[in-house]
């Protein structure tokens, strides 16, 4: 499995964004009211994905570590499944797209509204929600992203060998 290339999350945002303005742009008038807890969902689960990746760490650096059990801490360290890591990283790598495209949509909307508070009445509160929508949604991206890079199998000394047309 690769890993998500930053690159196509950040062509994924920018398109979604002119989209979503241009969407906006076409019908703001007829949209149902954007309400400031609409993206919050997304918020949550960028929460429970940064606790999963740093619970998921110290588990992992636990089993990895090769100190005595008289050493570690008292708390036993359950033992993690490969399945469940795999798991886990096909779950970052589907939020780290969700994530950015939501936060396409929600700069899309920001486009839009942010310009016209001064003259739209509900643009104000549209605002908040976009900047709201934003926050929450790089959070996904950020807590993906990290829990991707926790779920990568780290490099073995055992597992070093030359590169293909390496001379040495």
């Amino acid at each position: 499995m690769t890993p998500v290339n930053r690159r196509d999350l950040l062509v994924l945002a920018v398109g979604l964004a002119v989209a979503a303005w241009l969407v906006v742009r076409a019908g703001y008038g007829a949209l149902p009211a954007l309400r400031w807890w609409l993206p919050v969902p997304l918020g949550v689960l960028a929460l429970a994905e940064a606790l999963g990746a740093r619970t998921l760490r110290a588990r992992l650096a636990a089993q990895r570590d090769r100190r005595p059990p008289a050493e570690r801490s008292s708390a036993p360290v359950r033992p993690v499944e490969p399945m469940l890591v795999a798991r886990l990283a096909v779950l970052a790598q589907a939020s780290a797209y969700v994530g950015a495209a939501f936060v396409g949509i929600w700069v899309g909307v920001l486009l839009y509204v942010g310009p016209a508070v001064s003259r739209l009445q509900t643009a104000g509160s549209d605002t908040v929600t976009g900047v709201v929508g934003v926050v929450c949604s790089a959070a996904l991206v950020a807590a993906a992203l990290w829990l991707e890079s926790i779920c990568r199998i780290p490099p073995s000394a055992d597992d070093e060998t030359p590169q293909a047309g390496a001379r040495g």
